[in-house]
């Protein structure tokens, strides 16, 4: 079992959370803190609970134990208000999720219009500057089977920003892109990532996360085995399972 102390900085809280899904365990015993503005990558083998750390982050899929708190909303609380967690966190998926009948422009726009029920003309605009943050102005009126999939991912991306969280998950967001288009996407992510926005990534890429991450935080079997910051985890991974998983992958 994972644990650790109480840290009053720490941002983002996840505490002893189990889960699992009928008779199979995905976390179990799982803890890590992060502090505002700081960048974590979670790695780890296929089914070692990664995506589910972040599903239970963002109240996706509700904890059988443990604690998470954001700022100062207690997530695993049963009085969870979800309206206020939109604002403090957005997740970005592997599969894009954008609503094929929404054009670029209505797809960043439409969350902060009928979620937060903000007002349309300021909220198109936000929409439009970031669109042109992830450099893709010139598409706003293209729906998504117009645009390839690192377009349509940068479209997602800045669907999120434009419900201004204070932290982005990112689940896999370059899973599903053909090679050429990873960068394209890592660089929007690394920009974000400049500008001081906390965000959680569960990534394969490893030298984007040797290159981004404040801590690396390294999964098996729904525990976390190891944490450290990028350059010692990757020259000296403590643990057994973490040395085996690296040089799988490295």
């Amino acid at each position: 079992m994972s644990s650790v102390a109480s840290n009053p900085q720490a941002f983002v809280t996840v505490h002893d959370v189990y889960k699992s899904f009928g008779a199979a365990p995905v976390l179990q015993g799982v803890s890590l803190e992060i502090g505002r503005g700081e960048v974590v990558c979670i790695i780890g083998p296929s089914g070692s609970g990664k995506s589910t750390i972040l599903r239970c982050i963002n109240a996706l899929t509700s904890v059988d134990a443990g604690f998470i708190q954001v700022g100062g909303i207690q997530v695993t609380s049963k009085k969870l208000d979800m309206v206020a967690l939109c604002h403090k966190v957005s997740m970005v998926f592997q599969q894009y999720n954008l609503f094929p009948h929404k054009t670029a422009l209505q797809n960043v726009s439409m969350a902060p219009i009928q979620v937060l029920r903000q007002n349309r003309r300021q909220v198109e605009e936000r929409a439009r500057a970031l669109l042109k943050k992830v450099q893709l102005e010139h598409k706003a009126d293209a729906y998504p089977g117009e645009l390839s999939g690192g377009q349509q991912q940068r479209v997602a991306i800045a669907r999120t920003l434009c419900m201004q969280p204070e932290v982005i998950l990112f689940d896999e967001v370059t899973a599903a892109l053909d090679p050429e288009m990873v960068g394209e996407v890592l660089s929007v992510i690394k920009d974000i990532a400049a500008e001081g926005m906390t965000c959680i990534l569960v990534t394969h890429e490893m030298g984007f996360a040797r290159e981004v991450a404040d801590r690396i935080y390294f999964t098996d079997r729904g525990v976390i085995v190891e944490s450290a910051p990028p350059r010692e985890f990757f020259a000296n991974p403590q643990d057994e399972r973490t040395r085996s998983f690296l040089s799988k992958v490295l």
